[in-house]
């Protein structure tokens, strides 16, 4: 069920990458995302400044993916992101859209830990224990295609607001799934700077 909350923001993209200059006013009590118990239930929130409808905002630092409505709204759904040292920031379309998607790693990923992930060089089907979850939506950059960056289910609801991907920003299957037919191919998304606010 989603409900809704006063959520202010200021989104601005510079020359030199995304940022956030205000995204957090005193409307949104930040003490509350420190409580362990707090509702992370996907929530209509209202933005200080519109932004065009159809559109994914991701902003690391408060763990929050936002999908933009019409008349300054946005569904707030709570995210676990890449970590810091494979967090990657930028623009980028959805390329393509997957349910239940395959999973295969990464060269890169097999070289960093080959012992997680060398014996799923063949690829994984999708289904439940599928490190991809239920849902996925695969982003694309102009020139460059598929970048490998996923924004997708997870079979670990209990990473959700950490760092600990390899670069994909991870919803609970039930959320992705809920967040998934809203989405068409070509939708804009954008992955913001981490370290621009404080942390959740």
């Amino acid at each position: 069920m989603i409900d809704r909350r006063r959520f202010l923001t200021s989104a601005a993209i510079g020359a030199g990458g995304l940022t956030l200059p205000t995204l957090l006013q005193a409307q949104e009590d930040t003490q509350a995302i420190a409580e362990p118990a707090f509702d992370m239930s996907p929530k209509v929130v209202q933005l200080d400044n519109p932004l065009p409808p159809g559109e994914i905002h991701v902003v690391p630092d408060v763990y929050s993916l936002y999908w933009t409505l019409p008349d300054a709204e946005a569904i707030r759904y709570y995210v676990g992101v890449g970590r810091d040292e494979l967090y990657e920031a930028g623009e980028f379309t959805v390329g393509a859209k997957k349910e239940w998607p395959s999973w295969t790693p990464t060269p890169d990923m097999i070289e960093r830990d080959p012992e997680s992930y060398a014996k799923y060089a063949d690829g994984m089907p999708g289904g439940p224990d599928n490190p991809l979850g239920a849902r996925a939506l695969y982003l694309f950059q102009q020139g460059i295609g598929d970048t490998f960056l996923r924004i997708h289910g997870t079979n670990k609801p209990s990473t959700i607001r950490t760092d600990v991907s390899n670069g994909c920003a991870r919803l609970t299957n039930e959320q992705v799934i809920d967040l998934y037919p809203r989405v068409p191919t070509g939708s804009r998304v954008f992955l913001y700077e981490k370290n621009l606010l404080p942390r959740a």
